[in-house]
């Protein structure tokens, strides 16, 4: 009897760290934007992470034995960790994820957007510019051209028109 009482409360656990586990993959989720392939693939591994966390427990606990108050004890553990515990797990996880964002921000991003900006005007800018200057003195004798060409053809389709009112 004493046994089975140690048992159900080594279940219970269990129920909390799969609520802990289901939990963290929410919180994931929320913070970060996943694609759907993602996504699936996380609850695979939740479901798989589960699962192994409960064998190992059915196994090393009971000799493998399935009782009712084996799922009982689970069901409870997680029940409890929902109603007691969740919400302060994902506040204090939010948050972590927050100051975490914070700081790859102004250590890791905001630097590399400085050196890509100063870069950018710094030489993409007068290259554009200079590639910019090359295609116009480029193209203007060519527009020159086509001008001449439209001119011409004008000129004479007044001239045909001309004569066809003769």
């Amino acid at each position: 009897m004493q046994n089975q009482v140690y048992t159900f409360f080594i279940f219970i656990l269990n129920g909390l760290l799969i609520g802990i586990l289901f939990d963290t993959f929410r919180i994931l989720r929320k913070s970060f934007k996943f694609s759907n392939i993602i996504t699936n693939l996380q609850d695979i591994i939740f479901w798989i992470l589960s699962g192994l966390i409960l064998i190992y427990s059915i196994f090393e606990f009971t000799d493998g034995e399935l009782r009712l108050y084996i799922f009982l004890g689970i069901l409870l553990g997680f029940i409890a960790y929902l109603l007691i515990f969740s919400k302060i797990y994902i506040k204090v996880c939010v948050d972590i994820i927050l100051v975490i964002k914070k700081i790859l921000y102004y250590t890791l991003i905001l630097p590399i957007e400085f050196i890509l900006k100063t870069f950018k005007k710094l030489i993409f800018n007068p290259i554009k510019n200079i590639i910019m200057i090359f295609f116009r003195k480029m193209s203007n004798p060519i527009n020159k051209s086509i001008k001449k060409v439209k001119k011409c053809i004008v000129s004479n389709k007044n001239s045909q028109e001309k004569k066809d009112f003769a």
